[in-house]
């Protein structure tokens, strides 16, 4: 089966140069697709063979509309039958699509192949471990993939691509409407992706968590009358931890002379020993299970934000304003 690759990206710097290089030696068409980069990544991507695509600046930028525009062109140019969709801040370990490609040929009932992705450096802030422990994900049948997946074009097709109004949370969305096809995603133990978050602010965290809390409303809002019931714990969740118990202590705090606010620290404290337990029952080691615990808890107050900033926009009926976090 023929493979094509498609990279966006936008202002990725050094990363894109080795994310292409990454692939180059595979002999499968390259598509960059760059979303108004000013650092020289349309000219890096063309010096090393790529085909570019740059998208206009008519239309809001998403990962989605590049990820489309990309596709498009790999099907119309070269007719591929699986497209491996990259970030511009990854890099392609060398075996990756040998093994992903058997897979589908394997299996005519499997759409979408993910792997296991990495940190390029986990311990060059505490904000890179936590993306390196959130990339594990279990071998087998899984219900969403991310932004490095190996898909079959006719998959994506009869699915309808991606959502391009969507400012995150696109690659989980699509895969529900793969899966609602009656076809099946997998995961495989084998390594796939290298990934440069370059996260070493408390600002960017911030601002990834609140983006995962918006792309959770969307996405939930969008997929609400399907079977599966996706994200809907994970919204209700974020409510609960970050907007009602803060709010809901605070007001007690107040109409009890301050003793109410005790509640807040006691309420964290019980979701963070409930997240560790869970990380170790899965087999996490116990210093990256504390670190995990400590900040899924907090990261639910700027979910919550996020989530409510995606409440108030489609109230609105305001296109919300793409959420960068690097």
């Amino acid at each position: 089966m023929s493979v094509g690759i498609v990279i966006i990206g936008r202002n990725e710097g050094e990363r894109l140069p080795r994310c292409i290089d990454s692939v180059r030696g595979a002999d499968h068409p390259v598509v960059y697709v760059d979303s108004g980069s000013v650092d020289g990544s349309v000219v890096a991507a063309r010096e090393r063979g790529c085909d570019v695509v740059e998208l206009s600046a008519e239309r809001p930028y998403t990962a989605a509309r590049g990820r489309n525009a990309g596709f498009r062109h790999l099907r119309q140019a070269y007719h591929v039958d699986l497209v491996q969709f990259l970030d511009g801040d990854t890099e392609v370990f060398a075996e990756w699509l040998p093994c992903a490609t058997r897979v589908l040929e394997q299996d005519d009932a499997i759409a979408a192949v993910t792997g296991q992705r990495h940190e390029r450096a986990p311990m060059a802030s505490v904000f890179n471990h936590l993306c390196d422990i959130e990339w594990r994900r279990p071998a087998g049948d899984t219900a969403s993939f991310g932004g490095d997946v190996l898909l079959r074009a006719t998959a994506i097709e009869r699915a309808g691509l991606y959502d391009e109004a969507l400012i995150a949370g696109e690659d989980p969305e699509l895969s529900q409407r793969i899966l609602a096809l009656g076809l099946r995603i997998v995961s495989l133990a084998a390594d796939m992706t290298l990934h440069d978050a370059a996260m070493t602010e408390v600002a960017q965290w911030w601002a990834r968590a609140r983006r995962s809390g918006h792309a959770y409303a969307e996405v939930r809002a969008l997929r609400a009358h399907a079977p599966g019931h996706f994200w809907q714990r994970e919204v209700r969740s974020n409510w609960w931890w970050g907007a009602v118990l803060p709010l809901g202590a605070g007001a007690l705090g107040l109409a009890t002379l301050g003793l109410g606010f005790a509640a807040l620290p006691a309420g964290y404290l019980a979701l963070a020993l409930r997240v560790y337990r869970s990380a170790r029952h899965r087999g996490m080691r116990d210093d990256e299970a504390r670190l995990y615990a400590v900040f899924t808890t907090l990261s639910k107050i700027p979910s919550a934000i996020g989530q409510g900033s995606y409440a108030v926009d489609a109230w609105r009926g305001k296109r919300s304003e793409l959420i960068e976090y690097k």
